[in-house]
């Protein structure tokens, strides 16, 4: 076989190679891959989870790429519990992710537009298997799994962005999470008092 066709060949298998890890990734991982690239490593570092930034892992984008997943999730888990929900009070509560979570979404969008951040379009693999999971859940069952759900998420996101309103290091970004926060303090107060009550009501 000539070079030439050995470089061809090659050529071919990277590709098939970059096309597999392509499509391993999901939204917010390529988000995640687009600021990296584009940006200062030195200041774009991939923080791994959700809420575990610190001040060696912390960056402004991953911030937003974590927020935009999370905000976009609870977005869509709101309107699941519309329909999904047994007891009134967790339909209210998931109206009222769906006003808050998409107001802040479009927020960051805006913002993140402005600094030259991408933003992932759509929500991560995992949060995606829980909404999937959550999905094929009705009535109590739902309301116990959504809200316990909404507690863990909660805690999360107030980790982060509490970090984000501490260490944010573009003025813009660190006020967006420090005006954010209180909000996302009481969604976490209001998950855990509607959780206990839940579980008051099932012994």
């Amino acid at each position: 076989m000539k070079k030439s066709s050995y470089l061809i060949v090659f050529a071919i298998l990277l590709w098939g190679l970059q096309a597999c890890n392509n499509r391993s990734k999901d939204s917010v991982d390529l988000a995640e891959d687009a600021n990296n690239t584009s940006q200062d490593t030195s200041v774009y570092r991939t923080v791994p989870d959700l809420g575990v930034a610190t001040n060696e892992s912390y960056n402004d984008a991953d911030f937003a790429v974590q927020a935009a997943d999370g905000g976009m999730t609870e977005e869509q888990l709101g309107k699941i519990a519309l329909t999904n929900a047994q007891d009134q009070r967790v339909k209210d509560f998931g109206q009222r992710m769906i006003t808050d979570h998409g107001k802040a979404n479009k927020e960051l969008m805006t913002l993140a537009k402005e600094k030259g951040i991408v933003l992932p379009t759509t929500i991560s693999r995992e949060n995606s298997e829980h909404m999937a999971d959550l999905n094929n859940k009705n009535g109590t069952t739902f309301d116990k799994d959504y809200m316990d759900m909404m507690v863990k998420d909660h805690k999360k996101t107030v980790q982060l962005f509490e970090t984000a309103s501490q260490q944010g290091k573009d003025a813009d970004i660190k006020a967006f999470a420090t005006k954010t926060l209180p909000t996302l303090k009481q969604h976490l107060e209001s998950a855990d008092s509607l959780n206990n009550s839940l579980k008051d009501v099932n012994q």
